[in-house]
Parts: C-alpha cells; sequence; structure tokens
C-alpha cells in the first residue's frame, strides 16, 4: 500500500508504477554496472602474452594515424569511441524498452541515431583539439599539468556560454516565451529576485522525454531562463514560478562560483596527479603497455577510464554539498513567493508523481546516491521555515 504520507501525492496505482520503475531501473543498472566491470576488465588486464587489448588497439591505431601530437590526439579519440560502442546496446535499451515500457520514451530511432551522430561530430570538433593541446603542453615545462588544468578550466568556462547558445539548439528547438501573464509574472519575479534576464526560452524536451526539467546557463548578460515544454504542460502558474524561483536560489545563493571553484580544485588535483604518473613506468606496463609507446596519451587514456573507480567513493561527499544547496535554493523560492511554501510543495508532489520519482529510498541509499534531498525531507525543511 502507499504509505499515508504519499497519499496526496499518488494514487496507489500510481505509486506501484512508480515502485516498478525504480526497481526496473535499478536491475538495469545492476546489470550495466556488471557488464561495464568486466568489460573494463577484459580491455585493461594484460592477459594477452603480456600485453593488454588495450595496449595492443594503441598499437594498431598507432600504426595508422602515427605518433605525433595531431596522430597521438586521434588516437585517444578513435580509442575512446571504440571503448563507448559497446555501451550503445545499453542506451538503447534504456531509451526504448524500459523508458518506453513506463510511458516516457518520446523519441524515435532515427532521432536517437541523429543525437548520436551529432554528438560524436560536436565531441570531435572540441575535444580533438583539445586533447591535441594538452599533449602539446607537455613540452612546456615540468609544471605541463598546471597549464593544462588552467586550459580546461579556461574552455570550461567557456562552455557555459557557447554550448546553451550553439550547440544545445542543435539538438532541441528553443523558442521564447509567448506574452501572457505567466512571461510577465515569471519576468516580474526574475526582476524581484535579482535575476534579470533578457528572455525566458521554452525548450522541446516532449520531442525526447516526458521527463520535465526547468534550468538556467550561462551567465552576465548570457543568462538564459529555459523550461521544458513538459514542465509547463504539468504545473500552473504559481507553481512554475515556484520552480523558477527555486532555479534562481541556485545563483542568489552563489551555488554556482561555489561548484566552479570545487570544479577547478578538483581538476588540479587530477592533474597534479596525471602529472606524477606520467613520470612513472609500473603504471602503464600495469596494463601492458611497453616502454616504447607510454607516451602521456596512453596515461592520459588509462588516468581516465580509471578515475572513476577512485571518485565513486567521493560520491556520498558531492552529494551533501549538494543537498545542502537544494534546501537553501527551496528556502529561497519560498521566501521569494511570500514566505508561502505551498506552490513549491504541490509543484514537487506534481513532478514527483509526473516523473514516478521513488518516495520511499532506504536512507543509506539516498545517503549515497541522491544529489537532491527526498520529497519528504524537502517538504519538512519548507514548513518547518514556517514555524
Amino acid at each position: 500500500e502507499i504509505p499515508e504520507a504519499f497519499r496526496d501525492v499518488m494514487d496507489e496505482e500510481t505509486y506501484n508504477k512508480s515502485v516498478s520503475y525504480t526497481l526496473a531501473k535499478n536491475k538495469v543498472s545492476l546489470a550495466e554496472t556488471l557488464y561495464d566491470g568486466i568489460l573494463l576488465a577484459v580491455w585493461l588486464l594484460p592477459w594477452i602474452n603480456g600485453a593488454s587489448p588495450l595496449s595492443l588497439l594503441w598499437d594498431v591505431f598507432s600504426g595508422l594515424v602515427g605518433t605525433g601530437l595531431w596522430g597521438q590526439g586521434f588516437v585517444l579519440f578513435l580509442v575512446s569511441i571504440t571503448l563507448s560502442l559497446p555501451g550503445i546496446p545499453w542506451e538503447w535499451y534504456g531509451q526504448f524498452r524500459l523508458e518506453e515500457r513506463f510511458g516516457f520514451n518520446k523519441s524515435t530511432l532515427g532521432l536517437w541515431l541523429m543525437d548520436k551522430v551529432k554528438g560524436l561530430l560536436v565531441g570531435f570538433v572540441l575535444g580533438y583539439p583539445l586533447l591535441v593541446l594538452i599533449l602539446w603542453l607537455v613540452s612546456l615545462s615540468g609544471f605541463w599539468w598546471l597549464w593544462a588544468a588552467g586550459a580546461i578550466f579556461v574552455f570550461q568556462l567557456v562552455m557555459m556560454v557557447v554550448y546553451p547558445m550553439f550547440i544545445m539548439p542543435l539538438f532541441n528547438k528553443f523558442e521564447e516565451l509567448e506574452a501572457g501573464s505567466l512571461r510577465s509574472n515569471l519576468m516580474a519575479l526574475g526582476d524581484r529576485t535579482g535575476f534579470k534576464a533578457k528572455t525566458i526560452l521554452v525548450m522541446d524536451g516532449s520531442k525526447r522525454s516526458g521527463h520535465s526539467n526547468a534550468f538556467f546557463t550561462g551567465f552576465g548578460k548570457f543568462r538564459r531562463i529555459v523550461l521544458f515544454d513538459t514542465l509547463m504542460e504539468q504545473l500552473d502558474e504559481r507553481e512554475l514560478s515556484a520552480v523558477l524561483a527555486h532555479e534562481i536560489g541556485h545563483y542568489r545563493k552563489g551555488h554556482i562560483p561555489k561548484m566552479i571553484a570545487v570544479g577547478a580544485a578538483s581538476l588540479l588535483i587530477s592533474f597534479a596527479l596525471l602529472g606524477w604518473l606520467t613520470t612513472t613506468t609500473w603504471f602503464a606496463s600495469s596494463f601492458g603497455f611497453t616502454p616504447e609507446n607510454q607516451s602521456l596519451a596512453p596515461v592520459l587514456m588509462l588516468f581516465g577510464l580509471l578515475s572513476g573507480l577512485v571518485s565513486f567513493w567521493l560520491t556520498p561527499i558531492s552529494n551533501q554539498f549538494s543537498r545542502k544547496h537544494e534546501y537553501e535554493a527551496d528556502a529561497f523560492a519560498k521566501d521569494a513567493l511570500d514566505g508561502d511554501p505551498q506552490p513549491l510543495i504541490k509543484a514537487l508532489h506534481r513532478l514527483s508523481e509526473k516523473n514516478l520519482s521513488n518516495l520511499t529510498p532506504h536512507p543509506q541509499y539516498s545517503a549515497f546516491y541522491y544529489s537532491h534531498p527526498t520529497l519528504l525531507e524537502r517538504e519538512a525543511a519548507l514548513l518547518g521555515n514556517t514555524e
């Protein structure tokens, strides 16, 4: 039976469907994680006469395109594509079987394939020169990793402006929110809360999924407020104002620069570790790379493949900060709506129902994996602020 606390959020049929959706996603995730782990071991372990399949693949690609800067950068790109191919069936299953089964998939096979092609081209145009730049920086000094981290950081800042303006429109259609009371109220909300935006855009998220979202991108005069069309269908005007106020709360509370600073520190630590690994021979040789092919490029590739095994254990730490930010943004949204928590609570209820959210996660599981507080936790915090 649906718990008493959620009887005003979902009916029993929807609650049972949300439980089934959660269990189905977890089963697929567990199977995919096991599959990826086995595949990673097969690629990396030196079981072919002291060489790993990855090291042999590296030698084949290097023989085809060369070992110069542009050649090694292209090898990195080719290897990354090759390693991603076994994951495509899982992505297809998630989109056209799992999401389809629960009514969320709105995409077609043609659109899905076109997204893959566009993503590959964008990744090549942006990523390939960046890889070559990193490889070139090695020749500058022993502190190349410092310059490389700085280059990546600047690239990320530039992408905060470039991505929403030029790349996202390659995948989705953006239209200005039509004139009316909703636009007027949302623009007034932005002005009232110190988040002046030139326009509010509506994104055709329904072209691919029934899930909904809202976000803002860029900074300074490049700021853009974006609402999914599915979100506008699911919420009324007051609830949309609460969701937008929550997003503005992230901006006004300084969460964006804080996350950028944390990202910059993580980037610096990662490249410092990478710089140290390039001075060793044991790291690359442990995975079947001979001394002849132990340049920065394969070390960079191995580091990228293995870093997730370490960063995974930092997940609960980063999620704890994320949940703190969500509470602060919720409180800001409540204050922005004259201290009334109900619009945001109703919006959270509606979104939980429409997205079949897991309303009853295990506390230890949510503490480790969830970047947002649970629905009950957010509602209790909002109501507690009124006391």
